[in-house]
């Protein structure tokens, strides 16, 4: 399992649309999120800036990736979603969202 981290700005004037569509994500795109080994996906806002977080438990991150982009639900969710979102400053070439790299975790005491 490799967890993966991300940020991209969010638009302010579609601030409460992005929450509204993120309530109740389509089906059919979380469907397509989990077959593509994506587990524990969180995405967090402050400042006008959004995180996202998840674990991959695939083989082939950029496979399951391709995958996910074929997908032709999750091309509709992500014509709404894009025009929503502004690249952070440095996002590198063929990346939406600009990648983070993992300085630290801890899972803590198993089982508690």
């Amino acid at each position: 399992m490799k967890r993966y981290g991300m940020l991209i700005g969010l638009r302010p004037e579609h601030y409460d649309e992005y929450k509204r569509y993120h309530s109740a994500v389509w089906p059919e795109v979380l469907a397509t999120i989990e077959s593509c080994n994506i587990r524990d996906y969180t995405i967090y806002h402050s400042g006008g800036q959004l995180f996202g977080t998840y674990e991959y438990h695939g083989t082939d991150h950029a496979a399951d990736m391709a995958k996910m982009a074929a997908d032709p639900a999750t091309q509709r969710w992500w014509a709404i979603m894009n025009p929503m979102q502004k690249q952070i400053e440095g996002t590198p070439e063929g990346e939406w969202w600009m990648p983070m790299e993992e300085m630290f975790h801890f899972d803590g005491p198993q089982g508690s």
